[in-house]
């Protein structure tokens, strides 16, 4: 069991130490990261009843059987969800934190929750699937939690966009449609195929172009606030 836990939680942890080592700066403390990892943790068992009482009152198909159903699973039934308890929880993180003082501090905090998030969704995958838990820890490792950190940098972006009175009412509302955008397009693909079996192939590409896209969208973001960073070092930034 030891093993299935740190194979599910090593790949969030190293993206994880990957961004926190991005901050070129003023790194964030490791007992708030740990926190914001703990906020993930929690967010999956709040996530999780949501989706299945969804189902349970018809709201949300429990196994697709046309592309609509599957896209309205995708967007409505998970990423919806999952995305909005992940942003009430970096709220709640940063609300009152007086560490968050640079514009990438969003985006470390915002992975902090989407990791914890990540590394206990894995672990539940892969004890459901303990036959073949090599291989979905594999698959996971490749896509989804690295996924997660997609959706959290985004989150992170317009977060940070926002709190520093950098925005519009657009970028207000960004902070959850971005993430839950990509989110439903990630699992739409995916339970697409499911679906239709014979475009599975054809979908998969697809899935895969588009997984392709997001390190590129990803690094935008988190360079266009290391440079806002580097223009305001030896400022103090007021909110």
């Amino acid at each position: 069991m030891n093993i299935i836990i740190i194979a599910a939680t090593l790949p969030a942890l190293v993206l994880l130490y990957y961004i926190w080592r991005r901050d070129k700066y003023q790194k964030e403390p490791v007992k708030e990261l740990l926190k914001g990892f703990g906020f993930g943790v929690l967010a999956v068992f709040i996530a999780g009843p949501m989706e299945m009482l969804l189902q349970m009152i018809g709201l949300s198909p429990a196994q697709p059987q046309t592309w609509f159903g599957a896209i309205w699973e995708a967007f409505f039934g998970v990423a919806l969800v999952e995305e909005g308890v992940k942003l009430f929880f970096l709220w709640l993180l940063l609300r009152k934190n007086p560490f968050f003082d640079e514009h990438i501090d969003g985006v470390v905090y915002a992975v902090a929750v989407g990791m914890g998030f990540a590394a206990a969704e894995n672990i539940g995958y892969l004890i459901s699937n303990i036959e073949q838990w090599q291989s979905v820890a594999m698959s996971r490792a490749i896509f989804s939690v690295p996924g997660h950190f997609m959706f959290a940098v985004a989150m992170g972006y317009y977060y940070s966009v926002n709190h520093f009175a950098l925005s519009n009412k657009a970028d207000r509302f960004k902070v959850l449609a971005v993430p839950v955008l990509l989110h439903g397009v990630f699992d739409s693909l995916l339970m697409m195929a499911s679906v239709t079996p014979e475009w599975g192939a054809l979908l998969w590409l697809a899935f895969v172009a588009f997984c392709l896209t997001l390190p590129g969208f990803a690094n935008t973001k988190i360079k266009s606030l290391l440079e806002s960073d580097r223009m305001n070092q030896g400022s103090v930034f007021k909110w």
